[in-house]
């Protein structure tokens, strides 16, 4: 019986690992596509040949060790590149410089959108001074389905400014997303450091996405630590790329990364990655608003007529919050951060 049952365990579990290395070279495997895709079969049926014929069993283990190994170094030799013909929304990444209390930002985006496609250019530069730093904020945007949003920070400053940092893929020219690609080193990694007229009213007036703004009650030092260890990630990809992934590498999980980084701990909750109803965890665990029942505070959270009404204005970011409530922020223990 237990024989059987580790067979049944090999068996399935090197289907599995074929059924997903033919994906990953279908995607990602060298081209013209008929080549890849050919690869891709002949995963498939050496592993079911290893299993069904290859005798006595440490011949067979040892096939299978070949052949996935194989696999692995051909995986492990895709390296991330910054150097491709990029989309212009993505074509320039940030960097920052920090000294003192003065944080610059170059290649900030601020692109004037008449539509999704039609826009006029702006990277900017910009300064903002970490002692003004009073808030962190959270954008949720659905496009689709309400169980996945995209998840985009915003950091405000009592001067006035905002900085908002999205998470997304790195498209090349005439590249288009897809859902299963994003599993297969197909994009790279990008944060979008941006003017919230751009980022948001993107979303919000060019691709009528639903947009959501929480602000949240995360103390000022910890959003401190949270934007600097962003930062850190902004600088590490503008020296050195890497692959975005839509498991572990996506516009919220890396989000939780950066949490987790300045050693905030996270009980698991399916929601922290079917993303869409994060809000009402957050909610639950007191994180935004909950001076009102949860529906009052989603439906006072959309933004989408306010971003309407605001369009290029330079106080858009103080209109879209208009009505909004920012609750009081958490009192950390002494010492705490």
């Amino acid at each position: 019986m237990v024989r059987r049952i580790g067979w049944a365990l090999l068996t399935v579990i090197s289907l599995e690992l074929a059924g997903w290395g033919a994906m990953a070279l279908h995607y990602s495997g060298p081209r013209p596509a008929v080549l890849a895709n050919a690869l891709a079969v002949g995963l498939v049926l050496a592993t079911v040949v290893t299993l069904g014929w290859v005798r006595p069993v440490g011949r067979m283990l040892l096939g299978l060790a070949v052949l996935f190994g194989a696999f692995h170094l051909w995986w492990g030799s895709l390296t991330a590149r910054n150097d491709r013909d990029w989309q212009s929304d993505v074509a320039r990444p940030a960097h920052v410089e920090i000294v003192g209390d003065s944080m610059t930002v170059q290649n900030l985006r601020n692109f004037d959108y008449r539509s999704e496609t039609d826009f006029t250019e702006h990277w900017e530069t910009r300064t903002f001074d970490l002692s003004k730093l009073s808030g962190l904020d959270l954008f949720m945007s659905y496009w689709g389905s309400p169980s996945i949003a995209h998840t985009i920070m915003s950091w405000e400053f009592s001067d006035g400014q905002h900085l908002a940092i999205s998470i997304e893929t790195r498209k090349e020219k005439g590249e288009e997303y897809s859902p299963i690609a994003g599993f297969f080193k197909q994009y790279e990694l990008y944060y979008v450091v941006a003017d919230e007229r751009d980022v948001v009213r993107l979303r919000t007036n060019s691709r009528n996405e639903q947009v959501y703004l929480f602000p949240m009650r995360t103390p000022v030092v910890r959003a401190r630590t949270i934007l600097l260890d962003y930062v850190a990630s902004i600088n590490a990809l503008d020296a050195t790329p890497d692959w975005y992934d839509a498991a572990t590498a996506n516009c919220t999980t890396t989000i939780l990364t950066h949490v987790k980084n300045v050693g905030l701990s996270l009980a698991f909750d399916r929601r922290l990655y079917i993303n869409g109803h994060l809000d009402e965890l957050l909610y639950e665990r007191g994180i935004i608003d909950t001076s009102r029942p949860y529906p009052e505070v989603r439906q006072a959270s959309q933004i989408n007529a306010r971003a309407a009404a605001a369009d290029r204005d330079p106080a858009f970011s103080a209109r879209i919050r208009e009505g909004l409530r920012r609750p009081p922020l958490l009192v950390l223990p002494t010492g705490g951060s």
